[in-house]
């Protein structure tokens, strides 16, 4: 479905939606929970290990999931998320082939790094450029030059 399709309604509430929560953040850290499950179900010959920790494999990355959700649906409660989240997340590192082969690792730990930065009373970044902008092309105009006295 191409977004001229989608009525302007659902994507403006859809990024109203978006900008009162660390929707980035809470993304990558159930994709990396979502990645690091998969790579459990991997065949034999690519595990790298399986032994007595196997259902921490199982559940870590579940946990991870869990906690990019609420993330997501609970924003009030992000810093909580994120800590737990992260420290879920370094666990697979030895519980889950190495975090799910690195993948899931690196998008956990962004992602909780992003929840955790996230600021709900931030003023939008692309304000700030534009005022930015505007400072330098004031700065860069010369300065009218003043008309002779009579």
């Amino acid at each position: 479905m191409t977004s001229s399709r989608i009525p302007r309604s659902v994507r403006s509430g859809f990024r109203q939606w978006r900008a009162n929560r660390p929707f980035w953040g809470g993304l990558l850290l159930a994709l990396g929970g979502a990645e690091v499950l998969l790579t459990e179900k991997a065949s034999v010959k690519v595990i790298l290990h399986s032994g007595t920790e196997v259902l921490a494999g199982y559940l870590l990355p579940v946990v991870m999931l869990l906690c990019g959700l609420l993330i997501l649906f609970n924003p009030t409660q992000r810093l909580f998320y994120s800590l737990v989240g992260i420290l879920v997340t370094l666990g697979t590192w030895v519980t889950s082939n190495l975090g799910g082969f690195f993948v899931g690792l690196l998008l956990g730990i962004t992602g909780s790094c992003l929840a955790f930065g996230w600021l709900p009373d931030q003023q939008p970044r692309h304000g700030l450029l534009a005022r930015r902008r505007e400072r330098r092309a004031a700065a860069e105009t010369p300065a009218p030059e003043p008309s002779p006295a009579p």
